[in-house]
């Protein structure tokens, strides 16, 4: 289980993300008193650090309960989490041992649909050609392997 937890912050315009995931990174990062206190470390990232297919947005899954709350229970936050096939292109497009087991033990499971993670590949901005083709054969060999 990883110990850390990204966050993107949506504002107005990237440089205000940038300066709102940098914000994040020297509160809550590795090292930092809030890791010491929680357990676990948050990593501020850009749009740019992750390799996203089209429609991503519009498959946000909102995150709202007891553990989104002010400590005082009000108000209550909500947390936008990538779905979870699109969390799969951004990590095999990430080609990291550690993401490929991830994907790995999320497809063994019949968490995730691989054919959605291969049609997601197809939308990915042509940028991404290598990656989305890299991350196409992995899964493809992965699938006859099981």
């Amino acid at each position: 289980m990883s110990m850390e937890v990204d966050i993107l912050p949506i504002a107005a315009d990237n440089d205000e993300t940038a300066r709102l995931a940098d914000l994040i990174e020297g509160v809550a990062g590795e090292f930092s008193p809030f890791e010491d206190l929680h357990g676990f470390s948050i990593d501020g990232v850009y749009l740019q650090t992750s390799v996203l297919p089209s429609g991503w947005r519009d498959r946000l899954v909102p995150v709202t309960n007891a553990n989104t709350a002010a400590p005082g229970g009000d108000p209550q936050f909500t947390g936008w989490c990538l779905d979870k096939e699109d969390l799969c292109v951004a990590k095999l497009c990430a080609l990291r041992e550690k993401d490929r087991n991830f994907v790995a033990a999320l497809v063994r499971a019949d968490l995730v649909d691989t054919h959605v993670i291969l049609g997601r590949l197809a939308t990915l901005d042509p940028d991404h050609a290598r990656a989305a083709s890299s991350a196409h054969r992995w899964l493809t060999s992965l699938h006859r392997r099981e």
